[in-house]
């Protein structure tokens, strides 16, 4: 009878309620009326629990259709998300101006650096033999024969002589055609096992000239603890023979698939630029990293530019100086340079993306860049600006030097005093580019460094004087609390103001003309210490000062500090990492 009754029920359902799209039966109804419903429950007969049925006459495809064409959503629910995405787009459009930028400034640095080794070097060579032979009769300057940068000149002149006489012993001509008989997948792997060997030439090549230049200046008083300039020297010559041998192989390379009748081996060498998007794009990067990748890829790009620009010689050469030929090899040449702008923007502009960095991070590096320009012209400048570059970039520039003027003098045949002439006015047209590009290059340097705050960190002793002066203090042990604490703070073991107490200029205050007071109380802290760091170097720092004062040695003992960009050179550890 019940059965029959709510079977009944359930088919007079002519009205139906629908709150928030459950439909309720009457029973259900009834039952919440008599006062029994004091919780939402579906109950059948036997009191169990019952999940109600929804009308299948509901669900048609017309109305999901319907649902899918008029349906809303409120993007403004969600305005961060969206306002982040946006600006990631605007970093993205940004990319390619900055780094271009940056690309276009370290490419005259490099270029400044290159032209160096043809004019400035040679003149500073004679100079300094000029001081040699008339040493009897000027007698000597502070007791040296000659200061460390003419020591460093003349050793670096003796090593370019000494190169250039192995290199005209090696046949081009020879290697062109050995390289050329090769197949185009082992010229492909070879081209990429050279560039492998580049990098690590370049890497382990800067330290045997900086051991050279040092053994040979170091102070006497000092214990010797090398083995000598000489076979520093020999080691030198070697390294920048065989640096040279590899660079002229990587040219001739480029100079085959220039030549090739199917362009195929050209084709797989610009490809294989694309695998770099690869190899870097999908890993994590930071600040520093992308530091280093920025001065790998500005050295990368100047190399290449002399690659083709050697190319061009020798192909030129084969015919006759024709300038109609130059015309066939131009869509070659724009094409491999187009391949490596796009390289670089797509790269820089995914990097960017994927670590949330900005592209303002790239002036920064243009200004770092600046100050070791800036730095290197002080009166007192601990390095030559061409080795500055040459440890930031990893572009060393006496190889490269030494396989552009073998090729230009086995090119270009000199005869008669009318050649000598053009030669001569060719030097001199090099010297008046170095200088304009000097001068340019220093204004423009000194415009990045006062535009980012830079100009007290002129005033400092090198950053790595100083980094490794606070890493010996954090890892020294504790003062005895009876022994004076300012004896401790303002030498070191081999008695050397530190940099805490090193003496700073003085400024006059505008308010007050007549008083002087020093840059470290008047200037307060740049920004450049916050944007020069990666962002947790704060605590790093706060060890440090806690280290001095003498607070919490231990814990600032057991963390090593990250490096700051000036800091950083561009083989610092192999595989740009750092740790």
């Amino acid at each position: 009878m019940a059965d029959s009754q709510t079977t009944g029920l359930g088919e007079d359902t002519d009205k139906e309620d629908r709150e928030g799209g459950v439909r309720t039966s009457r029973p259900f109804r009834a039952k919440w009326k008599d006062g029994g419903g004091d919780s939402l429950r579906f109950t059948d007969k036997n009191g169990s629990r019952k999940v109600p049925k929804r009308d299948l006459s509901d669900l048609s495809l017309v109305r999901f259709v319907t649902t899918e064409l008029t349906r809303g959503y409120f993007l403004e629910h969600n305005e961060a998300k969206y306002t982040e995405r946006r600006e990631k787009v605007y970093t993205c459009l940004r990319i390619p101006k900055e780094l271009e930028k940056l690309m276009t400034f370290g490419f005259f640095l490099c270029l400044d650096a290159f032209l160096y080794v043809f004019t400035l070097l040679p003149l500073r060579v004679l100079l300094a033999l000029l001081q040699l032979l008339t040493l009897p009769c000027c007698g000597l300057n502070g007791g040296r024969l000659l200061q460390p940068a003419q020591v460093c000149d003349v050793l670096k002149g003796f090593i370019m002589i000494l190169c250039y006489s192995m290199m005209s012993y090696v046949d081009y001509a020879m290697m062109y055609h050995l390289i050329r008989g090769q197949s185009v997948i082992k010229l492909y792997i070879i081209y990429n096992m050279l560039e492998v060997a580049d990098r690590l030439f370049s890497s382990f090549g800067q330290d045997i000239l900086d051991a050279l230049y040092w053994t040979a200046t170091e102070p006497k008083e000092k214990k010797r603890a090398h083995i000598g300039v000489i076979p520093h020297f020999l080691m030198a010559v070697l390294y920048v023979f065989l640096h040279a041998i590899l660079i002229m192989v990587q040219a001739t390379t480029l100079n085959v698939a220039f030549n090739s009748h199917n362009k195929s081996l050209l084709t797989i060498m610009m490809s294989n630029n694309f695998v770099e998007i690869k190899g870097s794009v999908f890993k994590k990067f930071e600040k520093n990293n992308l530091f280093q990748m920025s001065n790998s890829d500005i050295k990368e790009r100047f190399t290449n530019y002399i690659l083709l620009l050697i190319v061009c010689l020798r192909n030129m050469e084969q015919f006759s100086w024709n300038p109609d030929h130059l015309w066939v090899l131009f869509p070659d040449v724009a094409m491999v340079i187009a391949s490596e702008v796009t390289v670089d923007v797509v790269k820089h502009a995914f990097i960017t993306k994927f670590n949330d960095i900005s592209a303002d991070v790239y002036g920064e590096y243009r200004a770092s860049l600046a100050f070791d320009l800036v730095s290197s012209r002080q009166k007192n400048a601990y390095t030559d600006y061409s080795d500055s570059v040459s440890r930031r970039m990893g572009f060393i520039p006496l190889p490269l030097a030494l396989l552009l003027i073998r090729v230009v003098s086995s090119s270009v045949k000199i005869q008669g005093s009318l050649s000598l002439v053009c030669v001569l006015l060719f030097y001199l047209g090099l010297i008046t580019l170095k200088v304009l590009n000097s001068i340019i290059l220093l204004g423009t340097s000194c415009a990045f460094v006062k535009e980012a705050n830079m100009e007290e960190k002129l005033f400092e002793p090198p950053p790595s004087a100083v980094s490794s002066r606070v890493n010996s203090r954090a890892h020294r042990a504790k003062p005895s609390p009876g022994a004076p604490a300012t004896q401790e703070a303002t030498t070191d073991k081999s008695g050397i103001p530190l940099a805490s107490v090193s003496p700073q200029p003085v400024y006059v205050s505008e308010t007050n003309p007549g008083a002087g007071v020093s840059a470290s109380a008047s200037i307060p802290k740049s920004d450049s210490d916050i944007f020069l760091t990666t962002p947790d170097e704060d605590d790093d720092a706060a060890k440090l000062i806690n280290t001095d004062t003498g607070l919490d040695q231990d814990a600032a003992a057991r963390r090593t500090p990250k490096k700051d960009l000036l800091e950083i050179d561009r083989f610092t550890i192999c595989g740009n990492r750092i740790d």
